[in-house]
């Protein structure tokens, strides 16, 4: 997907650096203390390359200005997806690019997969801090799964209250325009 000077691809492993380093600080900026063994996951972007799929927001300059990880076709990323679901995790955009519509296009972009993929709900968990995110997955007709939220423990003696949204794909009020191009750049 491009458009707007700004391209949606597939991570490059001369990427992998900068992704780490953005998601990392995309992270701290809607959250605060995070735990280093949180932090090292979020670095690992070969890590997820290995169990999934992760696509980079490049300006036209060249610049990674976000990301977004998937799972492969036929795959899940979390044992809590069902069968027919599409889940992502860690959407991150760079703090000093966001309100340029980058976590928008990044989403539309995980809608498209879905659907190209035969998927019947797209589904993802968030944190509570991450009020900007809720608001946009709102906007583009997600809808809280509440009997899906409960808090899990995210490391020893540490838990976190996550919410959980879905997205319809056979609804008609469901993004319509999320086609992805799905070209390897």
């Amino acid at each position: 997907m491009s458009g707007a000077g700004l391209t949606i691809r597939l991570v490059r492993p001369d990427e992998h650096d900068e992704t780490s380093r953005i998601t990392v600080e995309a992270y701290q900026h809607s959250y605060r203390g995070l735990s280093e063994k949180y932090l090292a996951s979020l670095r690992n972007v070969p890590g997820r390359v290995a169990a999934g799929e992760v696509w980079v927001a490049v300006d036209a300059d060249g610049t990674v200005v976000g990301s977004v990880w998937v799972p492969r076709p036929g795959e899940r990323l979390s044992e809590l997806a069902r069968d027919d679901e599409f889940d992502f995790r860690q959407l991150a955009v760079a703090p000093a690019a966001r309100g340029r519509g980058i976590g928008d296009a990044l989403t539309r972009h995980v809608i498209g997969l879905a659907r190209a993929r035969g998927a019947r709900r797209v589904v993802m968990n968030s944190g509570p801090e991450m009020t900007g995110a809720h608001a946009l997955y709102l906007k583009l007709g997600f809808r809280r799964l509440t009997e899906r939220e409960a808090p899990i423990e995210v490391e020893p003696g540490r838990w976190l209250d996550l919410r959980a949204f879905g997205l319809d794909l056979d609804d008609d009020a469901a993004v319509a325009d999320a086609e992805p191009e799905l070209s390897r750049r």
